[in-house]
């Protein structure tokens, strides 16, 4: 299926004059209209102020219309409508081309809240689960008799990670975060810039999101003394380190939840939902998704709003002013602040974003969301989102292996489906353009995480799984990569993924998915355009998918395939390889004789 006649917007710089328009700021836009479309006229669509308005579009030169377009409100919303020589008129949409009237929800965004850090746009993201990536020196053997009541003692190098079952949170394997420190030459080798620890409060679990305070570093971690440690050396490397927070609940042994169980006139019992008040029965207390070892907080209580609030500022500095923490990646942000009747999510979100900002500008702030986040973006909150549905599942459903079920998919029945090429494509659309162009690429796109099983395990082999990094290296988003990833670790749950780092098996560590890792870091590093340029679809086939990534100083050419196929000729410029391959003739892609992914510099 050829793509690259199809006329193309995105909010990227080649398109839109700038992704951080003040309020009232006249925008110029920029609409490809390739010459084989045959349009006559293009207009835009606006909603200002909520009512439709047309505005002619002008032929500027060769395949380019400009129009200049004020962000007048907050979110402004746009779209374009194109009347070809013969045929039927139809939209361009942030979902791309449509026949027939839609509804707004696939407009293009012009978003003037307060935008994200610059930094961030650059962010390549490490994520770091403390208890399975390294035991440090100092704290040599894990010392069985200094556990608390609940761990499960397991060994590193021996024990299989439990992957449901009894045991599964309470194995403790005792990794710290002096570990992460003593590791760090291999995370900057590795080419990312950003350390993502889940939680690091003390709990009653090995993943820590039932936390029972949050005023201290767990000392099993080593305690506030060594988060600073981490965070100086982090710092010292020119990289950031984001923490993670449980915004929707923290567990039954919090000091808050302990006080507000034992005594109901406490202050602390309006910071959560207790008996017939909220419809539950007497003693009875909301949880998340009914876990009690989970409470769920009240964010109506003035009380949660403080404390919560003090938590995320407390940690971004350290007593003296030397920064701690970078920002936070918010745990279950789609429940926050939701209970039947009662939804508080995106005032939540605005307040949390404001008040961390208050004390450091730069701070970033991602919203997990395991399913469908757009309808909680783009609203002065969340900065970006875990992209699990419009990145992570439909690489799933491209990749997985064919031959062998995989059953875990994200809760959805029947395991993971190997889907068309076509299908993928809808459901990136789909999701993508649902939200604007700087939520998008500032949400994280994770092949996996510790909450899923494994990319290798879904792709079923080395080649498969390069092609997923590839393109998480390659399109529009923050790559997230799991520790272990680069080592080909395998896993077939969330829990089951997460593995013990193999620092001491060698067995374990696939150096030449190793170097894969780097050498395509170092190409979204190297490259501009795979950060910051636009995303233009150019052909879709039943194995294969190609796009360019474009900035106004240059165009990179991306073909990834899931099996072998035959040359391709795109009817492209010649280009430069990059990876995978050699150059570009003729415009002909070379065949291949198995999955993989090259990139040219086109001319």
């Amino acid at each position: 299926m050829r793509l690259i006649d199809q006329p193309h917007h995105d909010g990227s710089s080649l398109y839109v004059s700038t992704a951080r328009p003040a309020l009232g700021e006249t925008v110029t836009l920029r609409v490809r209209v390739p010459a084989a479309s045959r349009v006559r006229e293009v207009w835009l669509r606006g909603t200002p102020d909520g009512e439709p308005r047309f505005l002619p579009v002008r032929h500027h030169e060769g395949e380019w219309w400009v129009i200049h377009y004020e962000a007048r409100n907050p979110v402004t919303n746009y779209r374009f409508y194109l009347l070809p020589e013969e045929g039927e008129p139809y939209w361009l949409t942030a979902a791309g081309v449509v026949a027939g009237d839609l509804t707004d929800a696939t407009d293009f965004r012009l978003v003037a809240y307060d935008a994200p850090a610059e930094w961030m746009t650059d962010a390549i993201v490490y994520q770091i689960f403390p208890d399975r990536y390294a035991r440090s020196a100092a704290a040599g053997q894990l010392d069985k008799d200094a556990l608390p009541d609940w761990a499960l003692p397991r060994d590193w190098d021996l024990d299989e990670v439990i992957g449901r079952g009894p045991g599964t949170a309470e194995q403790f394997f005792g990794g710290d975060l002096d570990g992460v420190v003593e590791h760090l030459d291999h995370i900057q080798a590795l080419g990312v810039n950003t350390v993502y620890l889940t939680p690091i409060f003390p709990a009653r679990s090995n993943h820590r999101y039932d936390a029972s305070t949050f005023d201290v570093v767990d000392p099993l971690l080593g305690g506030d003394d060594a988060l600073r440690r981490l965070a100086d050396a982090v710092h010292a490397r020119g990289m950031r380190l984001i923490g993670d927070i449980t915004t929707n609940h923290c567990g039954d042994a919090h000091e808050w939840f302990q006080a507000a169980a034992a005594d109901p006139d406490s202050p602390e019992r309006e910071m959560f939902y207790f008996g017939p008040d909220y419809g539950l029965a007497d003693g009875d207390y909301e949880s998340w998704n009914g876990v009690k070892s989970l409470p769920k907080l009240n964010w109506g209580s003035a009380l949660t709003r403080e404390r919560m609030i003090g938590v995320l500022r407390k940690w971004l500095h350290a007593p003296d002013g030397t920064p701690l923490l970078d920002g936070w990646r918010v745990d279950v942000a789609n429940m926050t602040g939701r209970r039947a009747a009662e939804d508080r999510t995106h005032e939540v979100a605005a307040l949390l974003r404001r008040e961390i900002m208050a004390v450091r500008p730069d701070a970033m702030l991602v919203a997990e969301h395991m399913h469908d986040s757009t309808g909680d973006v783009d609203r002065d909150g969340w900065q970006g989102t875990m992209n699990y549905g419009g990145f992570t599942r439909p690489i799933w459903t491209w990749l997985c292996e064919p031959d062998t079920p995989n059953d875990y998919f994200f809760g959805v029945p029947g395991g993971v489906p190997r889907r068309t090429t076509e299908s993928v494509l809808d459901t990136v659309h789909s999701f993508g353009g649902r939200m604007s162009w700087r939520t998008l690429v500032h949400s994280w796109n994770p092949l996996d995480s510790h909450d899923s099983a494994r990319m290798r395990t879904v792709a079923g082999n080395r080649e498969r799984h390069l092609v997923a990094v590839a393109l998480q290296m390659t399109m529009p988003g923050t790559p997230m990569v799991f520790a272990g990833d680069e080592f080909g670790l395998t896993g077939w749950n969330g829990e089951n993924s997460r593995t013990p780092m193999p620092w001491n098996r060698a067995g374990d560590q696939d150096q030449e998915t190793l170097s894969a890792y780097k050498s395509l870091v170092r190409l979204r590093t190297e490259q501009p355009a795979l950060r910051r340029g636009g995303l233009r679809w150019v052909y879709a086939a039943a194995d294969v998918l190609a796009f360019l990534r474009e900035t106004p100083e240059e165009t990179l050419l991306v073909v990834a395939r899931r099996a072998a196929g035959e040359p391709l000729d795109l009817g492209l410029p010649d280009g430069v390889n990059l990876y995978g391959g050699a150059d570009l003739a003729a415009g002909v892609v070379p065949g291949a004789n198995g999955p993989g992914v090259q990139v040219w510099r086109l001319a």
